[in-house]
């Protein structure tokens, strides 16, 4: 069985690499790859009711808009898959790397990969693919920073959440972390959940919580 992949991105030549590079993935998949090099051409093949279903997305930020749809970027087209195939998993490639621009990317659209262009080569190309399929979310050193960044200039983890993530690194349940910061056992649990978001772990534990802090410098 294959396994079908949607690539966006208006230079024909990058959608050739990325095809050749995923096909060393070690899952030894076979892959079914269809090139789409505009918002237009790529919408039409995300909502036609004969179009055959992707397991997976990969879409340029920048791209020829379809303005009669008022698809106007790759931003836009990964909000239309949520909407039409949302089994589908989206990997976002994109030239831009200000860190309010990765931001708002993750938390509008949540993607399963956000990786910069200019960030990375095929070998990494190959370790967010193979994540990806694994049930990870992957995101380059450059978005990770990035968003590292936002979190912490627009305050969105105050000081006990950041309270928080250290007792849960030293292996705190909730019961005592609620005991020694005094508050309730459900006031710990809305703020991981509070903390999950905003570290973009869509399901997880604490374990989870604490690896994505390590990884980003939190602890």
């Amino acid at each position: 069985m294959s396994f079908k992949i949607l690539m966006v991105d208006d230079h024909k030549t990058m959608l050739t690499g990325y095809k050749s590079i995923l096909e060393f993935n070690n899952m030894n998949l076979q892959l079914d790859v269809t090139f789409s090099h505009d918002c237009q051409e790529a919408y039409e093949m995300i909502t036609s009711s004969e179009s055959t279903s992707f397991d997976l997305i990969f879409l340029d930020r920048s791209l020829p808009p379809y303005l009669e749809k008022k698809i106007k970027s790759g931003e836009d087209l990964a909000l239309l898959v949520r909407k039409q195939l949302p089994d589908a998993k989206v990997i976002i490639l994109t030239s831009h790397a200000e860190a309010f621009i990765l931001y708002d990317i993750v938390q509008k659209i949540r993607p399963n990969g956000l990786l910069i262009k200019s960030d990375f080569d095929g070998d990494e190309l190959l370790v967010a693919f193979n994540s990806v399929l694994n049930g990870e979310t992957y995101f380059s050193e450059t978005v990770k920073a990035a968003l590292k960044e936002q979190i912490i200039t627009r305050g969105y983890l105050d000081t006990i959440d950041r309270q928080i993530i250290t007792l849960l690194s030293q292996g705190l349940r909730n019961k005592t972390i609620a005991t020694e910061l005094g508050l309730s056992d459900s006031a710990i649990e809305k703020r991981k959940v509070k903390i999950k978001d905003y570290l973009n772990i869509y399901k997880g534990n604490d374990e989870d919580i604490i690896t994505e802090c390590r990884k980003m410098g939190f602890i």
